[in-house]
């Protein structure tokens, strides 16, 4: 992949998502598209974005019982999204069918810890121990259960990345050096997400949000 970064595009308005998908395109790999966009806008939502020629990276987070996974996999289909993600936390025989139910050409990546969380909130949901050793315990899960890949931290990509050579990474809660943190709690920059072995850097905000967008993906395009 020459440009790793995918755009989260979670704006309210479908316009204003691809005015700015057509203004930064040339500076980012791919467009992120997550629970906010697709309940906003829906499946021709998304087809619209995709006419931009970017590849899509459906982030709807399927959590549910295997049968319902699977049949809202096989849902998304003519969508034709590049990558969906679904909660490790649902457990192996969900991932399974999951994997089972996707197209061919369509990556499977499990959430495994969101990085808006840290050990406190992990130990309030009755999890013990650190956010990495969860986040090690769940991609082994996810590999086990033939998934393509994980999404987690940039705290925790490197160690993932040594024992799952071959696993695709998907790295959100990104911020370039000097940005502010916002809601997240276990943050990296791009550049060292991508060093650790991170496969997509999703950045929404330090783009999006920027007075100038454009520029902003140029500057964050320039450290990879």
């Amino acid at each position: 992949m020459s440009n790793p970064v995918y755009l989260a595009l979670d704006l309210p308005r479908l316009d204003d998502a691809c005015a700015l998908a057509e203004k930064v395109q040339a500076h980012v790999g791919g467009l992120k598209l997550g629970l906010e966009f697709f309940c906003a806008h829906g499946a021709a939502g998304v087809h619209e974005v995709a006419r931009i020629g970017l590849p899509i990276f459906l982030d709807l987070k399927f959590h549910d019982i295997p049968n319902t996974v699977a049949g809202a996999m096989q849902a998304v289909h003519a969508l034709e999204p590049a990558i969906v993600t679904v909660h490790a936390s649902g457990g192996r025989a969900m991932m399974e069918d999951a994997k089972a139910a996707a197209a061919s050409g369509t990556k499977v990546v499990a959430v495994t810890m969101l990085t808006s969380l840290d050990e406190r909130d992990l130990a309030r949901t009755g999890v013990s121990g650190s956010p990495h050793d969860h986040v090690l315990r769940l991609a082994e899960l996810a590999q086990a259960a033939g998934l393509d890949g994980i999404v987690c931290s940039g705290s925790e990509v490197g160690e993932v990345h040594r024992q799952w050579k071959d696993g695709f990474f998907v790295v959100p809660g990104l911020r370039p050096a000097g940005g502010a943190a916002g809601d997240q709690k276990r943050v990296v920059t791009p550049r060292q997400a991508r060093d650790d072995g991170a496969s997509v850097l999703v950045i929404g905000r330090p783009i999006s949000r920027a007075s100038d967008p454009v520029a902003a993906a140029r500057e964050i395009e320039a450290t990879l």
